[in-house]
């Protein structure tokens, strides 16, 4: 896999060394056929509230540590231990369903199936990442999609959507791969992209 590229950052007019960063978390995806799944579910509000800002399929994940802005030298450190984690476990089965929301302006997801496997999958990773000594906001894992977030000035599009998911429940499927994901594009008014800065297996056996 390519590595995402770091954002430069110079502070002031004077010669010292650029700081390239880039915005970092780790996460799980769902297969292409389960996103397909709830994409033709969502296909009435993609008719319904073009305005909204809706999250490329192809984007569509579970995050299970977000680390925010790192120096991408430290990104390197996090390569053998999640390698590690990948090849120790078997793939965690999961399944999208229902639908909520954040604030009335981000819609998301649920995620059902083995949310105890999940929470475990998610402390052990975040475990190694303070083991590298990296700092990050460990804030409670909320195992979500997040699919769109609406303007500024639209109050009710996420709600009405969010309605309009809560009978869907979507096919078991395995988490197959354990992804670390960058980002330093798409920082503006736009939706954020992703790449896969590696991405690591789950043992088969």
């Amino acid at each position: 896999m390519a590595e995402a590229p770091g954002q430069g950052t110079e502070s002031g007019g004077d010669d010292r060394a650029r700081t390239a960063t880039v915005r970092v978390f780790v996460a799980l995806a769902p297969p292409d056929d389960a996103k397909d799944e709830l994409a033709r579910e969502l296909a009435p509000a993609y008719e319904a509230y073009p305005r909204m800002r809706w999250n490329r399929i192809e984007d569509w994940h579970i995050t299970l540590a977000f680390l925010g802005e790192l120096p991408v030298e430290t990104v390197p450190l996090l390569r053998p231990p999640l390698a590690g984690i990948a090849a120790a476990r078997r793939p965690v089965q999961l399944a999208l369903r229902g639908g909520g929301h954040f604030d009335d302006r981000v819609l998301w997801s649920g995620i059902d199936g083995d949310l105890d496997g999940l929470h475990r999958l998610a402390a052990e990773v975040r475990a190694v990442v303070k083991e590298c000594g990296i700092p990050f906001e460990d804030r409670p894992l909320r195992p979500h999609l997040t699919l769109a977030r609406a303007r500024r000035d639209d109050p009710t599009s996420v709600l009405e959507a969010a309605a309009g998911l809560a009978g869907f429940t979507g096919r078991r499927w395995a988490a197959e791969r354990l992804h670390l994901v960058g980002s330093d594009y798409g920082r503006g008014p736009g939706p954020i992209r992703y790449r896969d800065i590696e991405a690591w297996s789950f043992a088969r056996r």
